[in-house]
């Protein structure tokens, strides 16, 4: 019995670490102690990561590029950056968006405040606009539709990472801390020495033609891996991204921690289950890691609901991994944390009572 909860403790831990880049420590449990798995440092941890990690220079058909200047691992900050500009939004109008006018005018009153070298570096980022819009419209506002993040309740401009272009595969991804005020972009695959740093800027989990009529407005057509991919291939990729986002709206009202009574729901439920782990699997082979967690999530819960705790404990910790590299402080994190040693606790109680089935007591 005890060797059971060993295996399982070592297991976990070893998925744990290898999570993390070598150079940011995470956990501070006990070796072999399961109660402990879950006392790490990430809740306040700080990775300081390298430096000079990345390079602004020409990307071929794209203007200026990020491009990483070493190896980085899964989970390297890139950039943590305050935004220059940030402004409360006026009322969005559904089919024309927000009115320039007084975007422009908003941030204006900010922009005054600038150092001359903070406006050049402003100015200085690419934006888009039809003819009619740059002929009437503030520049400046421009820019900040081209260039800037929603952030928390606000929206924010970020010049150095606005540097970093699309793919509808990114290789990186991104919180907003709103107490630190910083959007932090971290690698969320290892990215190779001389590799550009990618973004995405829409909702990923459309089909090509739909994608690339959201990308319109940033004034360019999407040619990275995936739209420059062969035909079958691109069709392969609508099918997956098409049957993840359908997975997600048939499973969300299911996923609550209450197992079903009847027969008939837990044939339901097990079903679920079923396809939470094809979800997941299929979040993977596309290869979006914006939707890691929420199908690691996804799939935690669903194998709870049918008492499965050892596959609702590892994919929880699947979860956490995620949720902790995107902002250890979220409440995202905290709840995989929660789910996570608390199905570790079921895991061992069944455990214990087929130890005690089987020694006959």
């Amino acid at each position: 019995m005890v060797n059971l909860l060993i295996l399982l403790s070592s297991y976990l831990l070893s998925v744990a670490a290898a999570t993390y880049p070598s150079t940011c420590s995470y956990f501070t449990g006990k070796k072999h102690d399961i109660s402990n798995l879950l006392s790490l440092k990430a809740l306040n941890h700080t990775c300081h990561g390298q430096t000079n990690i990345y390079q602004i220079r020409m990307s071929p058909g794209k203007g200026l590029g990020v491009f990483a200047l070493h190896d980085l691992e899964v989970g390297t900050v890139i950039m943590r950056e305050a935004p220059i500009l940030k402004i409360k939004p006026p009322k969005y109008a559904k089919g024309s968006g927000y009115p320039m006018a007084a975007v422009s005018q908003m941030l204006r009153q900010d922009y005054a405040f600038l150092s001359t070298e903070d406006q050049e570096e402003v100015m200085s980022l690419a934006y888009y606009g039809t003819e009619e819009e740059k002929n009437a419209s503030d520049p400046l506002g421009l820019i900040f539709r081209t260039n800037a993040y929603k952030s928390g309740e606000e929206i924010g401009l970020f010049p150095k990472i606005a540097r970093i272009n699309h793919s509808c595969r990114p290789n990186t991804s991104y919180y907003w801390n709103a107490q630190l005020n910083l959007r932090v972009m971290y690698a969320n695959r290892k990215i190779k020495k001389g590799e550009e740093i990618l973004d995405s800027y829409i909702s990923l989990l459309l089909p090509q033609e739909e994608r690339q009529k959201l990308l319109k407005p940033y004034g360019f057509t999407c040619n990275c891996e995936v739209c420059s991919a062969r035909k079958k291939a691109r069709r392969e990729s609508d099918r997956r991204r098409t049957t993840i986002k359908k997975g997600f709206v048939k499973l969300a009202p299911q996923l609550t921690l209450g197992v079903p009574a009847d027969n008939e729901a837990k044939k339901q439920a097990a079903e679920d289950a079923r396809l939470s782990a094809q979800l997941a699997e299929l979040v993977e082979k596309e290869g979006l890691a914006d939707y890691y967690a929420t199908a690691y999530r996804t799939a935690a819960l669903s194998f709870a609901r049918v008492e499965d705790w050892q596959s609702a404990t590892i994919w929880a910790n699947k979860g956490y991994e995620w949720r902790v590299m995107e902002d250890p402080t979220s409440s995202y994190a905290l709840e995989m944390h929660k789910l996570t040693s608390d199905f570790i606790e079921q895991w061992k109680s069944e455990l214990r009572k087929k130890s005690l089935l089987k020694d006959g007591i």
